[in-house]
């Protein structure tokens, strides 16, 4: 059987089944293991399918979001985890973008706590909400449609402001992360301020916890290569952690204090 038969019924077969064995596809296909591993590596790169221990799975797409207090209760502990990291790319009288993710309030917090002086750029309004009492911070909350939902700003006017400005860093707060969908998120309207705030930033560190890793949103932000590395909790499992590295992804988390992050300040 040639590659390409393989690779055609193995998409059907992940259709179908929704996933797939490499050993049941060697006795299928006649063929080795390794043969099929091969396989499932064109496949995954391709953007077909992801790998995972002794097979494949499609990649699924989620639609829903929960809402934006609902969001704030979940993972908690973990957001505050990789928030403290937060300090390791800043320095005083840096200028950060923060978007509307309930991460980007945990970062708020910690950076009003470690620092005298900063400028802070967003669209979220419990950010500017949060920073109100430190008053040596200087805080700009773009202009446009309010999302009451998401407690943020949109909108054609509010990306026109962004443009307008640049900054040191740009902490993106992703609800997907996928090797092969890259950076992923909700929502057009949080979608569109995402990809401005990337782009007038010199630095893009995506702050993601372990739960959205090979997790698939609706729209896409960005690619992988364009964030200079992951932040993430120590809940990560070490399988994913060498999966993305081996596939040139930088990977920070909190567990790893002697990096200090030094060769990327």
């Amino acid at each position: 059987m040639l590659a390409e038969e393989r690779y055609r019924k193995i998409m059907e077969l992940l259709r179908q089944d929704h996933t797939v064995k490499v050993g049941a596809l060697a006795e299928l296909f006649h063929v080795s293991a390794e043969t099929v591993r091969r396989d499932l590596d064109y496949l995954e790169q391709a953007g077909c399918l992801k790998k995972v221990h002794g097979g494949a799975v499609l990649e699924q797409v989620d639609t829903h979001e929960p809402e934006f207090q609902e969001r704030e209760r979940l993972y908690h502990e973990k957001k505050r985890e990789l928030a403290q990291l937060a300090c390791c790319f800043v320095k005083e009288e840096d200028s950060i973008a923060l978007d509307a993710g309930t991460t980007s309030l945990e970062i708020a917090r910690v950076l009003k706590k470690r620092y005298r002086t900063l400028t802070i750029l967003t669209n979220s309004i419990p950010v500017v909400w949060e920073l109100l009492d430190k008053p040596s911070f200087t805080v700009i909350l773009a202009g446009g449609k309010v999302h009451a939902e998401e407690k943020s700003v949109t909108g054609g006017a509010c990306i026109e402001q962004l443009r307008q400005y640049r900054v040191n860093h740009y902490f993106l707060t992703p609800s997907g992360i996928s090797l092969q969908s890259g950076i992923t998120s909700y929502g057009f309207g949080e979608v569109e301020v995402q990809r401005t705030m990337c782009q007038i930033a010199a630095r893009t560190v995506a702050f993601c916890h372990s739960g959205y890793f090979d997790k698939v949103s609706l729209m896409k932000v960005c690619d992988l290569i364009r964030t200079e590395c992951i932040v993430t909790d120590s809940s990560l499992p070490e399988e994913t952690r060498l999966r993305y590295e081996a596939a040139g992804v930088t990977i920070l988390v909190p567990r790893e204090p002697s990096l200090e992050i030094q060769s990327l300040s």
